[in-house]
C-alpha cells in the first residue's frame, strides 16, 4: 500500500469518526431538548391550572384564600411564548410573545399550529397554544453550530498544518536542488579539462576525436541539467520563445534515444506561423522531456507519441498525448504528487517538479486532459503567450 493509498483511507477514518462524534452529539441533544420540551409542557399546565384557579375564585372566597403560589407559577413563565385561548377561539390573553402582537396575528398563528397538528394544553374552559422557549430552539441547533465550529477549526488547522508542511518541503526542494547542482559543478569542470587534454594527446586519431566529442555532448547535457537544478528556488529569466521550436527540439533530444517503433508525430515548425510563450527554455525542456520519458514508459517498445497546439486569447495550449497504459481517473491530480510512481525504479518526482516549473516559475498551469486504462494519456500544459 502507498503513501497516498493510506493518506486516502486515513481521510476516509478520520471522517467517520468525525460523524460518529457529530451522531452522538446529535443523539444526546436530542435527548435532551426531549427531557426539556417535556418540562415546559408540564410548566405550561401548571400556568393553565393556576390561571383558571384564580378565574374561577369569587370575590368573597377570594378574600380568605392564599393565592400567592398561584401569582408565583404565572410570573415565573419569562421565557415560554403563551397564547391563551377561551372556548369561542378567541384569544384573551398572552406572554412572551415577540413581533407582531396584534389579534389578527395571534388568530393566524394559532390557526397555522393547528393546521400542523399542534396539541393544546386544555382546561375547563381555555386551551394553551405555546412555542418552545429560545433556550430549547438554540439547544435543537447546538449540534448544528457545534458541526460548524469543528469543520471550521479542522479546516483552518489543516490549512495551517498543510502551509507549513508545504514551506518545509519547498525549503527542502530548493536545498536538495541546489546542492546538487553545487555537487555536480566539479566533477564535470573537472571532466571538461581532462576531454580537451585528450583531444590535444589524439589530434591525429579521428576515432578518438569522435569518441571525445560524444563525450562532450553528453558533458554539455549536465551542466544542462546541473544549469536547471540550481535554477530551482530562484526566479528564472523569462524569454519570448516559438512553441513550435522549442517543442520540436525537446522531440529531437528523446526521438535518437527512443525505440524505433515509437512514433512521433508532432507539428513543423517551418510550416506553422509562430506562436511565441515567455519561458526559461533549461526548464520548459525538462517538463516536456518528463512528459516524453513517462510516455515512453507507459508505451514500453512500441506505440505514438504526438503533440498538438492551439491558442486562445490568453493561453497557448500544449497537449502530448501518448498510446500507453493510461492513468486511473482517480489518480489525475495523484500523479503530480511527490513521490507518486508506478515505476519499481525512480523517486516520483519528475511530474511533480514538472508542476512545479510551470505554475510557479511560468504562471501556467499542467493537468492530465483525459485518460483511459490501456488506450492513453493526454497532458495539457497552458503557458501564458509571450511577446
Amino acid at each position: 500500500m502507498d503513501i497516498y493509498t493510506r493518506k486516502s483511507r486515513l481521510k476516509l477514518y478520520l471522517a467517520i469518526a468525525g460523524g460518529i462524534i457529530v451522531a452522538i452529539s446529535m443523539f444526546y441533544t436530542n435527548y435532551l431538548t426531549g427531557k426539556l420540551a417535556d418540562e415546559e409542557r408540564k410548566k405550561v399546565a401548571l400556568y393553565l391550572r393556576a390561571m383558571e384557579d384564580l378565574s374561577d375564585t369569587d370575590d368573597e372566597d377570594a378574600q380568605f384564600c392564599d393565592f400567592t403560589l398561584h401569582f408565583q407559577i404565572l410570573q415565573s413563565n419569562t421565557t415560554i411564548p403563551v397564547m391563551v385561548v377561551n372556548d369561542r377561539g378567541g384569544i384573551d390573553d398572552y406572554i412572551n410573545i415577540r413581533g407582531d402582537t396584534s389579534t389578527l396575528a395571534l388568530q393566524k398563528e394559532v390557526q397555522q399550529m393547528k393546521e400542523e397538528g399542534f396539541e393544546p394544553i386544555k382546561g375547563f374552559a381555555y386551551s394553551i397554544y405555546y412555542k418552545e422557549s429560545t433556550l430549547l430552539t438554540q439547544l435543537r441547533y447546538f449540534p448544528l453550530v457545534q458541526l460548524i465550529l469543528i469543520a471550521a477549526f479542522v479546516g483552518f488547522g489543516y490549512m495551517g498544518f498543510n502551509s507549513a508542511r508545504r514551506a518545509e518541503q519547498n525549503r527542502v526542494w530548493v536545498g536538495m536542488a541546489k546542492e546538487t547542482a553545487h555537487q555536480l559543478g566539479t566533477p564535470i569542470s573537472a571532466i571538461v579539462a581532462w576531454i580537451e587534454h585528450l583531444k590535444i594527446l589524439r589530434e591525429e586519431d579521428e576515432e578518438t576525436q569522435e569518441v571525445l566529442g560524444e563525450l562532450r555532448n553528453d558533458v554539455s547535457r549536465l551542466e544542462l541539467i546541473a544549469d536547471r537544478f540550481s535554477k530551482i528556488g530562484s526566479a528564472p529569466k523569462l524569454e519570448p520563445i516559438d512553441v513550435y521550436e522549442e517543442l520540436d527540439k525537446c522531440r529531437a533530444y528523446m526521438q535518437r534515444r527512443a525505440s524505433r517503433k515509437i512514433a512521433f508525430e508532432f507539428p513543423e515548425p517551418g510550416n506553422q506561423p509562430p506562436k511565441p510563450i515567455r519561458i526559461n527554455p533549461h526548464l520548459f525542456d525538462w517538463v516536456v522531456e518528463n512528459l516524453l520519458r513517462n510516455a515512453l514508459d507507459a508505451m514500453e517498445s512500441s506505440g505514438k507519441i504526438s503533440a498538438e497546439i492551439y491558442d486562445d486569447a490568453d493561453y497557448i495550449y500544449i497537449d502530448i498525448s501518448d498510446t500507453g497504459k493510461g492513468i486511473p481517473a482517480n489518480k489525475f491530480k495523484t500523479v503530480f504528487q511527490p513521490g507518486y510512481t508506478t515505476k519499481k525504479r525512480g523517486w516520483g518526482l519528475g511530474l511533480s517538479l514538472a508542476k512545479r516549473i510551470v505554475e510557479e516559475y511560468h504562471s501556467g498551469k499542467i493537468f492530465v486532459k483525459r485518460s483511459e486504462e490501456g488506450e492513453g494519456t493526454t497532458f495539457t500544459i497552458q503557458m501564458p503567450r509571450g511577446s
